[in-house]
């Protein structure tokens, strides 16, 4: 079962690729919600109705912790459906090569995304990757590899296993 826990942990993403994979999945969050505020006032401005104004004037007055809970909540899907839909990617990720995967080498399971992406809501949970693994690591059995690494190694294992067999046979 535990076949490439060393593979995995030799080829463990940098904290740098780490903390630019929280960057650029954070700009391209915010960015998201940028383009719906700029087509949500061209609507407006078109239909003359201004709904969606109306509709953010509410949303600023729902308060700093509403706001956290909120954002967590909505970064929470962001991850947690593109981890899930490309097996351990995020946009971030494929920039920087990167993906999650188990601690025994396989593609996580949905409870596994599930733990993984709702410890992110965890305050300071971000700073937690600055130690040996990120808590949502931790407590998903989960890491983050350089995938072009991982593969490379996981390639010449099986190359080396495959040599053993045709000697046998």
């Amino acid at each position: 079962m535990r076949k490439y826990l060393q593979i995995v942990d030799r080829n463990r993403a940098s904290k740098w690729k780490r903390f630019a994979n929280l960057i650029i999945d954070r700009i391209i969050f915010n960015l998201f919600f940028l383009v719906i505020g700029f087509a949500g006032a061209f609507l407006d401005r078109i239909l003359e109705q201004y709904y969606f104004t109306d509709l953010l004037i509410e949303f600023s007055e729902i308060g700093r912790l509403w706001d956290m809970l909120i954002t967590s909540i909505l970064f929470f899907t962001y991850t947690f459906l593109m981890e899930f839909f490309t097996k351990g990617r995020t946009i971030a990720k494929y920039i920087t090569g990167t993906k999650a995967i188990t601690i025994d080498g396989e593609n996580p399971t949905l409870k596994e995304y599930i733990i993984r992406n709702i410890s992110r809501i965890v305050p300071f949970d971000f700073l937690s990757f600055l130690g040996e693994n990120g808590w949502h690591d931790s407590w998903s059995d989960t890491r983050v590899i350089n995938i072009e690494k991982y593969n490379a190694e996981i390639q010449y294992k099986r190359e080396i296993e495959q040599i053993g067999n045709k000697e046998i046979a």
